[in-house]
């Protein structure tokens, strides 16, 4: 899901300082960008080859341990001011064997005109009742109620969705003159258990120089998190700390099975303010992890538990699914180094490796006595579960969940 916030460039913020009189180096560039995005996903999200899903689940049911289980995704994107030599723009990224990824993996161009949403998007109906922040009982306002038939007529709760909370995303098409990314139509086959991206990376085109860095981060370990109803109607949910994270964001939706009748859905997250966009769900640097941080818009690296309010789960109904995200560090390269003094920085490329680690909330369901594995590791208390029932999984307002949450 995804905000329609601006899109902020960092490159474009960094030449429009240099270019503010009295700055001590000028920069120009970079021709060429570069991002990787490496994520762990572990529980439910990770079942299924990384396909999450209750499907996925119920296929490892019995191969063993869900919590030991842990899937990875790299995400490449490669972006030029430059044509290529000789259309359509093409490129690889070249990986060490212990990456588990063959030589390289293969960077093309989209099909223009490819529609975001899935052709079967429906107008949701009904209300979404909106709750936020970490304890037994819901805060003060709570819940911001938005009627779906007034927002098609053009009525939205004021101040719904603020900015606070950005989507970073430096290389695109829409911002590149050559641009190739992958997963993509000759290939999407993630990484194999057991694979590292430590060491030497080299990426190679037809429309810009060779990129090279290497990597001192792997990816991050694998969170456990595990969900349990609490006599008073809420839920607890706790973790183990990640020494790599910068922060923590969760949030679980429910009610998607009164979606089509026009019931209520409900969205939860543990911001304690009212934050439901941005990148709250992707990556973000640690500089702006850090800075939500002090909002309590994320939460902080020692925090390992959060408590969702009674008023979420019973308005949610029999089940809810969620995400519980931890943010991670950042790499940054550039080309060629630096210059001393005051002699203009031409930059060449740029290259950023963002990582985070996930893992999917599933509350309310046991799944004959799995239902705290399929949460993330953890065991549910089925004392206060109720019993499920089968469902058809549907997203927030009727288009996909984010990865490994549906």
């Amino acid at each position: 899901m995804r905000s329609n916030l601006r899109f902020v460039s960092v490159a474009a913020v960094a030449a429009m300082l240099a270019a503010v009189p009295g700055s001590a180096q000028k920069s120009t560039g970079p021709k060429e960008r570069y991002e990787m995005d490496v994520a762990t996903m572990s529980g439910m999200a990770a079942m299924g080859g990384g396909k999450g899903g209750i499907g996925g689940a119920m296929g490892m049911m019995f191969g063993g341990d869900p919590a030991s289980k842990v899937a990875y995704t790299l995400d490449l994107r490669l972006g030029s001011n430059d044509a290529p030599t000789a259309p359509p723009p093409k490129g690889d990224h070249f990986f060490l064997p212990q990456a588990k990824v063959g030589k390289s993996l293969p960077l093309i161009a989209p099909e223009r005109g490819t529609p975001d949403y899935p052709d079967t998007f429906e107008r949701p109906k009904g209300r979404l009742l909106l709750y936020w922040g970490c304890g037994a009982k819901a805060g003060p306002g709570q819940p911001v109620i938005v009627d779906f038939a007034k927002v098609a007529a053009g009525q939205m709760p004021p101040g719904l969705m603020s900015s606070a909370v950005p989507v970073l995303r430096e290389v695109s098409a829409a911002n590149s003159r050559s641009y190739t990314h992958w997963p993509n139509g000759k290939g999407g086959k993630q990484p194999s258990g057991g694979s590292s991206l430590l060491g030497a990376h080299r990426v190679a085109s037809n429309y810009g120089s060779d990129i090279n860095f290497t990597l001192a981060q792997d990816y991050m370990p694998g969170l456990q998190a595990s969900t349990a109803i609490q006599p008073d109607g809420s839920v607890m949910i706790r973790w183990n700390p990640l020494q790599p994270a910068t922060g923590y964001a969760a949030w679980t939706f429910g009610g998607m099975d009164r979606a089509q009748s026009g019931g209520d859905m409900v969205w939860w997250t543990s911001s304690a303010t009212k934050e439901f966009g941005g990148g709250l769900w992707d990556w973000l640097p640690p500089s702006t992890v850090a800075n939500l941080v002090t909002k309590k818009i994320v939460m902080p690296p020692s925090q390992t538990s959060c408590q969702i309010p009674a008023e979420v789960k019973k308005a949610s109904g029999e089940m809810m699914v969620g995400n519980l995200n931890a943010f991670g560090p950042e790499a940054n390269f550039s080309y060629p180094p630096k210059p001393a003094g005051n002699a203009v920085w031409n930059i060449d490329w740029t290259a950023k490796v963002r990582f985070r680690s996930h893992t999917m909330l599933l509350i309310g369901a046991d799944f004959g006595g799995m239902g705290g594995a399929m949460s993330g590791g953890g065991s549910d208390d089925s004392t206060h579960a109720e019993k499920p029932k089968k469902k058809k999984c549907k997203g927030p307002l009727g288009i996909p969940l984010p990865d490994g949450a549906c």
